[in-house]
């Protein structure tokens, strides 16, 4: 898994390529928990993301919970397979996806 960030200000978006399971999940934990602090407002973009497992939707929402008393928290350019996922999981009522 790749992940790449960018920051503007109190703007933070995440990039991740490749596979959120159990074991690259903790990398972007880790990604996030130093980078959140700063942010008002976070965008995960999954352009180039396979497949999320069950831990990688734990770090989703960890993350959505960290960001709900700031500004919140979006994620794009989700594809079909992680989309049937979230359909599955119920976190297309939880997650504010574009």
């Amino acid at each position: 898994m790749t992940i790449n960030k960018k920051q503007n200000g109190t703007s933070l978006e995440i990039a991740v390529e490749g596979r959120l399971d159990t074991t690259t999940a903790p990398m972007l934990e880790e990604e996030l928990s130093r980078s959140m602090p700063g942010a008002q407002t976070l965008t995960l973009d999954f352009a180039d993301l396979a497949y999320i497992s069950s831990a990688g939707l734990r770090v989703l929402l960890a993350a959505h919970k960290a960001m709900m008393p700031k500004g919140g928290m979006k994620v794009i350019n989700v594809n079909e397979i992680v989309q049937e996922v979230f359909d599955v999981t119920g976190f297309v009522d939880i997650l504010t996806i574009e």
